[in-house]
């Protein structure tokens, strides 16, 4: 649970995201649906956190910018939706610098965008 501060920051982003075209077309769709269903919100967070970790949070990653899958798993969408797909886009839209590995507040602010975007899609599904 975010206190107040942290989730208007989160709002006030998701708000300035929507306004892009490109950021406002991706959605999550059935086949995501169920596997949310499936697994479960915290194994999805637990997910997110895993792939941030892997291929967002070091300070050089090899295949910047190609890394993110654009389907077959929630986070993947919802990284692209929310701009944390790679370190050029967090740098363009969340001002977090490249080449320097990500901070445990940097890495919780993603996971907790995405996490954000992923219970707002599946909240449209209800």
């Amino acid at each position: 649970m975010l206190n107040n501060k942290a989730q208007k920051i989160i709002d006030n982003k998701l708000k300035e995201l929507s306004k892009s075209k490109f950021r406002s077309s991706f959605h999550l769709h059935k086949k995501e649906i169920d596997y949310i269903n499936n697994k479960g919100m915290d194994i999805i967070k637990e997910h997110a956190y895993d792939f941030i970790n892997k291929n967002l949070a070091p300070s050089f990653i090899p295949n910047d910018g190609s890394q993110t899958p654009t389907h077959n798993h929630p986070v993947f969408i919802a990284r692209h939706a929310t701009a944390t797909c790679c370190r050029g886009c967090l740098e363009k839209w969340h001002h977090i610098k490249k080449g320097i590995e990500l901070t445990n507040t940097e890495k919780n602010y993603v996971v907790a965008l995405i996490m954000e975007w992923i219970k707002r899609e599946y909240e449209k599904t209800k």
